[in-house]
């Protein structure tokens, strides 16, 4: 379904666009309107409730609006496109993991993939891929999604990766972002490219043992 068009532009005020005052919430109540913080956290609850209960497929402006109380010109002042609301929504439904602490590097990497592939494989995820698929090559978008490359994604890698490092168990020229994500993106492709509901667990002990820590160890004594 097309996205609905662009804000159309309202009367502007001597200090920029004016807002529109909100109807109240509830028949009979007294004339509280929400504007700023309050109306944007409605909005993104609604938004929220949309993207779980109907995917990203069944995300609109008007059914967020609707089930906000409030207008789509309210949304579109704060999204420009459902695309921008969708994953602002699904940025309030992720949650933060605690980092796995197994005192080997192989074991961090294994707990870390696990992680990832728990989540891909559950409604969470498959709405993250809806909004990659959607997003396609944008990189504006794919760095707002929370398991795409970058400073976010990369730290807790760079974290067990340093904790490998002061270990001796991997070189540290592998603490950079983009080897430091490489396991990660290898699965990720699993879900991507392939298509797959969930990566068995021998895939990610492939990864781990065939690629990852190849790639990050450090060099043994070169042979006599």
């Amino acid at each position: 379904m097309a996205d609905e068009p662009t804000e159309p532009k309202g009367p502007k005020g001597l200090n920029g666009p004016k807002e529109p005052a909100e109807p109240a919430e509830r028949a009979g109540a007294a004339q509280t309107r929400r504007r700023g913080a309050a109306l944007e956290d409605a909005i993104l609850r609604a938004a929220v409730d949309e993207l779980t209960e109907s995917g990203y497929a069944g995300l609109t402006m008007d059914k967020v609006a609707a089930r906000a109380g409030t207008n789509k010109n309210a949304l579109y002042r704060r999204w420009p496109h459902r695309l921008a609301l969708g994953i602002a929504a699904y940025r309030r439904l992720v949650t933060t993991v605690p980092l796995p602490d197994t005192g080997t590097l192989r074991g961090d990497v294994l707990e870390l993939l696990r992680g990832a592939n728990r989540h891909w494989s559950s409604p969470l995820g498959a709405i993250l891929r809806e909004l990659l698929s959607a997003a396609g090559g944008a990189s504006e978008f794919l760095a707002q999604l929370q398991d795409q490359s970058g400073e976010a994604a990369a730290a807790p890698w760079l974290t067990v990766l340093g904790r490998a490092v002061a270990r001796g168990e991997a070189a540290p020229e592998a603490l950079h972002p983009r080897v430091a994500t490489v396991a990660v993106v290898l699965l990720r492709n699993e879900f991507v490219v392939r298509g797959v509901p969930t990566a068995p667990d021998d895939v990610l002990v492939e990864i781990t043992d065939e690629v990852y820590l190849p790639l990050v160890r450090r060099p043994g004594p070169a042979p006599g």
